[in-house]
């Protein structure tokens, strides 16, 4: 199956792309679209999936963005790439475990490229690093399906201002913190949208 790739080099407005990605779940499922992979950075913006709580909001004053993927709160902005798809389990398998798990390998080989060891968590979805009493969130994760059509996606954190994580409690999990590549001592990320896609579409195609 052929996968558009679409590559927004400019911030993208999170409201913005939310219809984008809608429209392309109704396009995708009647056939007028092909499945779609989009990577794009945002703008400043703190969004609160489906299953959030706001006593996870530790700045009460910060606006957030109500989004209908699963998950809690997060942010995303600059130095952040987000990967939204777009993909039609009718013409794959109905297996959305399936699909998580193919999303958390998919970030797993990314970050291997980069020599960085990380593993999913049955207990708290993304991907993490360090071991696991001591885990840090890098790659954050949020699905919803409509008509087995599946999208949004996840984010992997590049070269982000990690402060913005402290007005909140992150994807709802405690004790735990938030790291980026460049954290880590990865001082060479230039082609990372290139590994982003490469690995997604082995993955998908």
């Amino acid at each position: 199956m052929k996968i558009e790739v679409k590559n927004s080099v400019k911030p993208i407005d999170y409201t913005e792309s939310m219809k984008i990605l809608e429209q392309r779940v109704l396009d995708v499922f009647i056939g007028k679209k092909k499945e779609l992979v989009w990577l794009l950075e945002h703008k400043s913006v703190y969004t609160a999936g489906t299953n959030s709580n706001n006593n996870d909001l530790i700045d009460k004053s910060i606006k957030v963005v109500n989004t209908n993927r699963g998950g809690k709160h997060t942010y995303h902005g600059p130095g952040q790439k987000v990967v939204y798809f777009v993909l039609n389990l009718n013409k794959r398998e109905k297996d959305i475990r399936k699909l998580l798990n193919q999303i958390e390998n998919c970030i797993i080989k990314i970050l291997k490229e980069y020599n960085i060891k990380s593993f999913s968590d049955k207990k708290n979805i993304g991907i993490w690093v360090h071991k696991k009493k001591n885990s840090k969130k890098i790659g954050a994760i949020g699905i919803r399906v409509k008509k087995w059509v599946a999208y949004h996606g996840f984010s992997l954190n590049i070269e982000n201002d990690l402060n913005f994580y402290k007005k909140i409690i992150p994807c709802g999990v405690k004790n735990k913190g938030v790291t980026n590549l460049k954290e880590l001592g990865v001082k060479d990320f230039k082609k990372i949208d290139e590994v982003i896609i490469k690995n997604f579409l082995n993955t998908f195609v």
